[in-house]
């Protein structure tokens, strides 16, 4: 038998998606109100793999990631997913915009190993966590490189997003400088 352990610490990464510069900066400042500082904060990338999101969040989106200093339990995924789509909601209803869903918030965690990201839709590669929320691990750390899966977004694939996640690895790993630390209060 195995014995049980506590699990390591994990990056918070949020992925946001929105045409809105402002409803981006809404969100990242929400989260570090929620989840303490960040740690790191990509460009926003132009997102142009999909146009799923279309019909409810309009055209010319932009996906920035930012990921927070305070490390996090793994466990509380399902509690902060739900914790970014109430924000979503919010957004939707105070920001007046004319998309119904003008903010798209994807939370997950980064650790030496993988990149996890939340869902609250099920399919045969995701795994129950509780509190209505999913995971799949999107992409995998292997050789050297983020390996993607059969089912990992186009988006996810990109290299200017990989890039941007092995310089949070390397931070994880204490070569960025950064001071990463055990915690991460809110949700």
């Amino acid at each position: 038998m195995g014995a049980i352990h506590s699990p390591q610490p994990a990056l918070l990464l949020v992925a946001a998606s929105s045409r809105y510069a402002a409803a981006l900066d809404w969100a990242r400042d929400r989260a570090a109100g929620d989840f303490g500082p960040l740690a790191a904060t990509s460009p926003a990338f132009d997102f142009t793999e999909t146009d799923y999101y279309a019909a409810e969040m309009g055209g010319d989106l932009k996906k920035q990631f930012w990921v927070h200093a305070p490390l996090i339990d793994p466990g509380r995924l399902p509690a902060i997913k739900r914790a970014t789509n109430a924000w979503e909601a919010e957004y939707a209803a105070a920001a007046g915009h004319p998309e119904s869903r003008p903010l798209n918030l994807d939370p997950g965690y980064l650790t030496l190993a993988k990149l996890v990201l939340g869902s609250t839709k099920d399919h045969a590669h995701r795994i129950y966590l509780g509190q209505g929320i999913y995971a799949e691990v999107t992409l995998s750390y292997r050789s050297r490189q983020w390996q993607p899966h059969p089912w990992t977004y186009p988006d996810y694939r990109r290299d200017d997003f990989q890039e941007f996640f092995s310089q949070c690895r390397e931070l994880l790993r204490g070569g960025g400088g950064g001071s990463l630390t055990p915690g991460g209060g809110g949700s």
